[in-house]
């Protein structure tokens, strides 16, 4: 059975927490900024943990851990 290969799009928009959760970054931080508060961005800068319901997809695009950056 040959290796799987590693959706390198998903590869760099997750990254791997000191327990091993999965983590993603927040949406609706990346442009028109200006009428959103200074308290929201902050908390829009944030990593948080990918929900359990939606972890198939990442498995599934990143088989190999490790290659997470």
């Amino acid at each position: 059975m040959p290796k799987m290969k590693t959706h390198r799009a998903a590869a760099k928009r997750y990254k791997i927490s000191a327990n091993g959760k999965l983590m993603r970054r927040r949406a609706f931080h990346s442009h028109l900024l200006t009428h959103k508060s200074a308290k929201r961005k902050r908390y829009l800068k944030k990593m948080v943990v990918v929900n359990r319901a939606d972890l198939e997809r990442p498995k599934k695009e990143i088989p190999y851990p490790q290659y997470i950056r």
